[in-house]
């Protein structure tokens, strides 16, 4: 079977946004995974699965999946992605954009100059929430890792997110500790990994290792997370710009049990048609 995409990034974190009926099957993980090559194959972090919406007042119903195959909860920069490409085909009005994932309801807002904001709602710290094996909520978590101790702050932003303070994000052990921490037996549906400096109470710089992708360009969700651990733990402001490898991106957040939100650039790099087993 053929299907038309769109091949879209925010700052280097790609995707293929495709469509589908409602119901639909998505590819299998062993196609999805032939399509992620970026050899062989389409290249991306994630494809983006739209459905026609399934609440009243939406724009579209979203699915996600990483590069390995596997479907996941949310995806801050897909979700801007999806905004702007739903306002650049007619499909949503420009302004506010309300859109439904397996995280939950998503509001977006598509503005001038390519930038789009979304509301990626309130950072939740409880373990049981990412999920994340842990007798009680802390602010920091020590966990046993690649023959070490390491710190961690741990948060779900719709998925999963474990973020380290480090001195520098440039010579952090990504590569080794990322995908240990990624499947570590604490996280039993896996987790994202953030690695954070943190510059000043504005600005960071940061990598994200991703549950089944590795580490990417940019991670909105991930930015957030970083975000939200930061201010918990006193030392960031409400506006931070968050500097990762593909550019900048804002996330304000005025405290606890208020919304987060990410902003950024959602670009279209180009439309093409793929062959897919079924």
């Amino acid at each position: 079977m053929r299907i038309e995409f769109t091949k879209m990034h925010g700052l280097g974190n790609d995707f293929v946004v495709f469509d589908a009926a409602a119901g639909a099957q998505p590819p299998s993980a062993a196609e999805l995974r032939r399509l992620a090559d970026r050899h062989k194959g389409i290249g991306f972090d994630q494809a983006l699965m739209l459905e026609p919406p399934r609440r009243d007042g939406t724009s579209v119903y979203y699915r996600i999946f990483n590069a390995d195959g596997h479907e996941v909860e949310q995806c801050g920069n897909g979700a801007r992605c999806i905004a702007a490409l739903l306002v650049q085909q007619g499909r949503a009005t420009a302004g506010e954009v309300a859109m439904d994932s397996p995280g939950g309801l998503v509001r977006a807002r598509v503005g001038t100059g390519g930038n789009v904001s979304v509301d990626m709602g309130v950072p939740d710290f409880t373990p049981a929430s990412l999920p994340f094996d842990a007798t009680s909520e802390a602010h920091v978590y020590p966990l046993d890792v690649a023959g070490s101790e390491v710190e961690i702050g741990a948060v779900s932003m719709g998925n999963p997110h474990a973020v380290l303070t480090v001195a520098s994000a440039a010579a952090a052990p990504v590569d080794r500790l990322g995908p240990a921490i990624e499947r570590h037996p604490r996280f039993p549906k896996r987790v994202n990994v953030g690695f954070m400096e943190i510059v000043d109470r504005g600005h960071i710089v940061l990598r994200v290792y991703e549950r089944g992708t590795g580490e990417t360009l940019a991670c909105g969700t991930g930015a957030c997370a970083a975000v939200a651990v930061g201010r918990r733990h006193g030392r960031l402001d409400e506006r931070v710009e968050v500097r990762v490898a593909g550019g900048e991106l804002t996330i304000d957040w005025p405290g606890p049990g208020t919304n987060i939100w990410l902003t950024g650039p959602a670009e279209v790099s180009f439309a093409g048609s793929v062959e897919i087993d079924t």
